[in-house]
């Protein structure tokens, strides 16, 4: 091999600038790249015996067989150079075997597939394992996370994939727990808690590996916590470093002349007297889905969350009361060394956010050229509707323009500020305002993929806006509910069947190939319903994603042309993987309707077919793959048959400003109900104060997830609860009935 070419390969970059310690064991370093590529698996001492080596991940672009990390590739490209299934023969493609889940609840997980063998997370943070050609089940580990944990989560139980190291996987928990399995076997090494299991902290996202370290974020900014990521020895899970995104108020103070220099900047941005005092909640900022590595630079890329509360008038007012500050190092991609946790740069996509703009969207890694010059260029498509291109050596802004129409701003300028527009600009006029995009953003944790040849990012894109209506003298409550500073109610639909059919059908789903150097759609395909799958390209010329019509897909990478199909039959969040077993190439997606819009929206009124339901499989396809699904069951609701409504309207009223506080965020705005949790409207408890609060006060169905209220709501205000969801129920039960208004019905 020439020189040049040598020089390119992944294990010479890794070693490239590294100490000479790390050159000890070059010999073996080359055995396991070898292994790799198909030989016998040896390994360097320094990354402790067999497995998934540190140079495997590095090379991982060239392994075309295994899918051995959460992006394929440390870039978190999701691309993968298999041609076997191609354009031309796409057509064939089948179903070589399924697996049902034994949760009912969104599945988001990336497998990992290694030697033949495919290993996935499911609800709850169950793995299961499975031989990945014929879907013999292996093994099967169930963390037996407790129910009430569920409060917990501001957008379902999910979990989002694995970490390979050596001859084990790293998992997390929803409840906060590392936990390392044997890879074989599923037998536990060791477990360790990441987070204060008092507060309301959650882990959903997927573990990354680097040099023997496991780093990992956290969710829970919804519910007041401070942010943070931190990495754990391989070996057994103790904590190596932790590194804080926001600042805890006392930089500054006495007795913190410690506090790292990148804090004390972060400090000067925020009201910190606010974060000091009593009703101080965290300021968010959890690092709970996206990280990038480079290995050359050797800088870990994470994507930073959203403020605690969301309006910045109360996480850090001014004189005036007003939001102030940008709030660092909120909605930001901040860069990081993975040995030490040691700052190095940042980038804030959106100063002094207040609509739950989160820069926690998947991060993408390349190198291509802009402007006539080579750039090693950083990719993510935020919340906030803009698509950013950063330099990733030093952080420097190159360009940003809006990838789905919005309203927040008028434009980024040329120092990569977004020029914010007033009126929505809520946590400093007070006042409640429609804005583009809502809290569930342009984009959310659904993987885009990036295509090398083609030079197109492939973004799962949507457009719901939302009204932000500011709550008067909010307080926190960090017992239970959201801690968001706006009255979640605001945007409620009117009781009018036709009304919320239309207004259902503005959001739209969007598949973009994103050309990221013009900054501009190659091309568009929509789709009836928002929150639609991860995505897959791959060397056949091919983009793979399923859809909230319960279908999954191939697209042409090159056109967007719709080129094969399968009914799912339910809707599907997961992102694709592929991988070759004995020179056979398969397509693996995850499918399960879950996650933040599935539980939250109207479920009746996503597709025209009717409602998106929940089939927890794992669906696997080969060409010429004759496999069947079962025939589906019936769907049909029990009728609306609650109880008269004969509660005061002050009652009422009351029930309907405490549900928009605390239920709303799992049972839906209006108590409409989603197919994924229980719609409260059909609930038997209705009929019965003393099961309701049971259910409510007494925590009667806290391993189903419904943990108790009773710190957060007296037993008079969860009964208004109850009067609530019976008069709306009550409503829509007259709309439903047989001499009901025919214009309304016929707005249906």
């Amino acid at each position: 091999m020439e020189n040049g070419k040598w020089a390119d390969r992944p294990l010479m970059r890794y070693l490239k600038g590294r100490p000479m310690a790390h050159l000890v064991g070059a010999p073996m370093l080359l055995l396991g790249t070898l292994g790799m590529l198909g030989c016998d698996k040896a390994f360097d001492a320094e990354f402790g015996g067999t497995g998934i080596s540190g140079a495997m991940l590095v090379g991982a672009g060239e392994d075309h067989a295994n899918w051995i990390t959460h992006g394929r590739t440390y870039d978190e490209q999701r691309y993968s150079p298999l041609e076997n299934v191609n354009t031309d023969n796409v057509g064939d493609l089948g179903l070589a075997w399924f697996a049902d889940m034994d949760t009912a609840r969104g599945q988001e997980a990336t497998p990992l597939v290694m030697d033949g063998k495919l290993y996935l997370t499911t609800a709850w943070s169950k793995v299961k394992a499975f031989d990945a050609a014929t879907g013999e089940p292996l093994w099967d580990y169930d963390p037996q996370v407790p129910g009430e944990t569920a409060v917990k989560a501001c957008c379902d139980v999910v979990n989002r994939g694995l970490a390979a190291w050596g001859e084990d996987l790293f998992l997390g928990t929803l409840d906060g727990r590392l936990v390392s399995l044997d890879r074989d076997t599923g037998a536990v090494n060791w477990e360790v808690q990441t987070t204060d299991p008092d507060a309301s902290y959650t882990v959903t996202g997927a573990p990354r590996v680097i040099d023997g370290r496991i780093i990992i974020g956290n969710g829970g900014a919804e519910f007041g916590v401070r942010g943070y990521v931190a990495a754990y020895s391989v070996e057994d899970g103790s904590e190596l470093w932790r590194f804080y995104t926001v600042p805890d108020g006392n930089e500054g103070e006495p007795g913190s002349e410690d506090a790292p220099q990148y804090l004390q900047d972060a400090a000067e941005t925020w009201n910190t007297d606010v974060l000091r005092s009593s009703d101080a909640i965290g300021g968010g900022g959890t690092v709970w889905d996206s990280m990038a590595y480079d290995p050359d630079l050797n800088m870990l890329y994470i994507g930073v969350g959203n403020g605690s509360p969301w309006n910045r008038a109360y996480r850090s007012p001014g004189e005036d009361g007003r939001g102030e500050g940008d709030n660092l190092y909120l909605s930001s991609i901040v860069a990081i060394r993975p040995d030490t946790g040691e700052y190095v740069w940042h980038y804030q996509t959106t100063p002094g956010e207040t609509w739950d703009y989160t820069a926690t969207q998947h991060i993408i890694l390349a190198d291509m050229e802009i402007d006539g010059e080579q750039r090693e260029v950083l990719m993510q498509a935020p919340k906030n509707g803009f698509f950013y291109v950063i330099d990733r050596a030093t952080g420097e802004f190159l360009s940003a323009e809006e990838y789905i129409p919005q309203n927040w701003a008028e434009g980024i300028d040329e120092n990569g500020r977004p020029i914010f527009s007033e009126a929505a600009r809520i946590d400093v006029t007070g006042e409640p305002a429609m804005v583009m995009p809502g809290p569930l953003g342009g984009h959310n944790w659904h993987p885009m993929a990036f295509h090398p040849g083609e030079g197109l990012v492939y973004i799962p894109a949507f457009e719901a806006a939302t009204i932000y209506d500011p709550e008067d003298n909010w307080k926190p409550d960090t017992a239970r509910g959201f801690n968001v500073g706006f009255n979640l109610g605001a945007g409620d639909l009117p009781p009018d069947l036709g009304i919320r059919k239309q207004l259902y059908g503005t959001v739209k789903g969007k598949l973009m190939a994103w050309d990221p150097v013009a900054q501009e759609a190659r091309w568009t395909v929509e789709f009836p319903g928002p929150w639609n799958g991860g995505l897959l390209a791959t060397g056949g010329g091919l983009v793979f994603q399923g859809n909230s019509g319960s279908e999954f897909a191939a697209y042409d990478a090159a056109n967007g042309d719709k080129l094969w199909s399968f009914a799912a039959q339910t809707g599907i969040v997961a992102p694709p993987i592929t991988y070759t077993v004995n020179g056979e190439q398969y397509v693996a997606v995850l499918a399960g309707w879950g996650g933040a819009y599935a539980i939250t929206a109207d479920g009746h009124m996503i597709d025209e077919q009717g409602p998106v339901r929940n089939i927890s499989r794992l669906l696997v396809f080969k060409l010429g793959g004759e496999a069947t699904l079962p025939a589906m069951s019936d769907m049909a609701d029990r009728p609306l048959d609650p109880p008269p409504s004969r509660a005061s309207a002050d009652t009422i009223a009351l029930g309907k400003m405490k549900y928009a506080r605390y239920c709303a965020v799992c049972h839906a705005a209006g108590a409409v109900g989603s197919t994924t949790l229980p719609d409260l409207r059909r609930s038997g408890a209705l009929d019965s104060r003393q099961t309701w609060h049971a259910v409510v006060q007494e925590g009667a169905l806290s391993d189903n997830g419904m943990a108790s209220f009773a710190d957060s709501l007296s037993p008079e205000e969860s009964e208004a609860i109850r009067a609530y969801v019976i008069a709306r129920a009550n409503e829509d039960k007259a709309l439903e009935a047989p001499d009901a208004d025919p214009d309304q019905m016929a707005r249906r």
